[in-house]
């Protein structure tokens, strides 16, 4: 990534997510270094000075900032957040209130913003799929209609068979013994990813912004079989991959992956596979190599419909003039993700913003 004062300082006035981890400001005034994405006032140009790690900013004599914990591995979120989601995680099944919010000292509008933004849905709809996904488990394992009702905090029967419909797409009582994909949120420093999973391996993970989720999840509803939330052994491996991944100790993945396609997009993403960490292609040259040299436009729209992000890696393919093309889960992200590898590899960095384009030999 490109290292001018000047690149660096317009960066940290958009507070651009995309240097997240590569690079710091230290504020003269105060003797604090922070993130370019810290919420606390901008300080002068003339006032700051830059630094490509953690390490060499506290070096040079300045203490990292409190408000955006510069030192901690993960994206500071809101405390509500963290603290919330710990407390669901160890009573899945209870029906929280604004009440219960307030006695916990949370201004639930302000828990409501977080998870909105985090995650794409409401503290309440969170809970609410815990619940059922909790509820959808029990009727599973042979449980009745009642005690998944009254677990999962409904005590309108009908309300709990519309909301287990439409979760299942069938009522509660033909829901027992049909085959449910598990889902679950995985955080990471960039942002929530959704993993959908079965015994058979990973259908879908997805940052929760994409755009195109929604119909990713549909499509998988139709295809495959309807979702929950809830737990499952392959989310535990996937989740630890995942952590080893953006913590920098694991460029690859071992998990299945299930994935439909047609001949021709399965041919890409088996492609998409095989580039290295730490280096990209073009789709003029994914098409080259897997014997399709007239078709880059169909290798292109082969990689948007990947929806298992990161394991098959679409965020390595380039347009053919060496720049970033588009990537559903937000063009910061990919530049981020193709820095993260290159560190990942030990490559030099390129001295452009744009990422290198690597040999032919996939």
């Amino acid at each position: 990534m490109i290292r001018d004062d000047d690149t660096l300082y317009a960066a940290l006035i958009a507070r651009d997510p995309s240097y997240e981890g590569f690079a710091y400001v230290g504020v003269k005034t105060t003797g604090i270094f922070c993130r370019l994405t810290c919420a606390a006032r901008k300080p002068k140009r003339d006032n700051v000075v830059f630094f490509g790690s953690c390490e060499d900013a506290q070096s040079a004599g300045f203490r990292p900032c409190l408000r955006c914990k510069p030192l901690d591995r993960r994206r500071p979120t809101s405390g509500a957040l963290d603290a919330l989601r710990e407390k669901l995680k160890a009573e899945p099944e209870r029906r929280w209130t604004t009440g219960d919010l307030k006695a916990l000292g949370y201004d639930p509008s302000t828990v409501r913003r977080a998870f909105q933004r985090e995650y794409g849905v409401t503290f309440a709809q969170y809970a609410r799929s815990q619940r059922l996904g909790l509820a959808v488990s029990r009727l599973q394992q042979g449980g009745s209609v009642m005690d998944a009702q009254l677990d999962s905090g409904y005590e309108s029967g009908s309300g709990f068979r519309e909301a287990i419909t439409k979760l299942v797409g069938d009522a509660p009582a033909r829901a027992t013994g049909r085959p449910i994909l598990t889902a679950q949120w995985l955080d990471t420093p960039i942002g929530a990813m959704l993993a959908i999973v079965s015994n058979e391996g990973v259908h879908l993970l997805e940052f929760a912004d994409r755009t195109a989720l929604p119909t990713e999840i549909k499509r998988l509803t139709t295809h495959v079989g309807p979702i929950c939330f809830g737990s499952h052994a392959m989310l535990d491996e996937l989740a630890r991959q995942v952590a080893r991944y953006f913590d920098g100790q694991s460029p690859g993945f071992d998990v299945p992956v299930v994935q439909r396609g047609s001949a021709f997009e399965v041919s890409v993403w088996k492609a998409l596979r095989q580039i290295p960490a730490g280096s990209t292609r073009s789709y003029g040259e994914i098409a080259r190599f897997i014997e399709r040299p007239d078709a880059p436009r169909a290798v292109a729209r082969a990689n948007g419909a990947n929806q298992v992000a990161i394991i098959i890696p679409c965020h390595r393919v380039i347009g053919a003039d060496g720049s970033l093309t588009g990537y559903g889960g937000k063009l910061w992200r990919k530049k981020w993700l193709l820095e993260h590898e290159r560190r990942m590899a030990g490559l030099v960095m390129s001295p452009s913003l744009e990422p290198r384009q690597a040999a032919l030999a996939l």
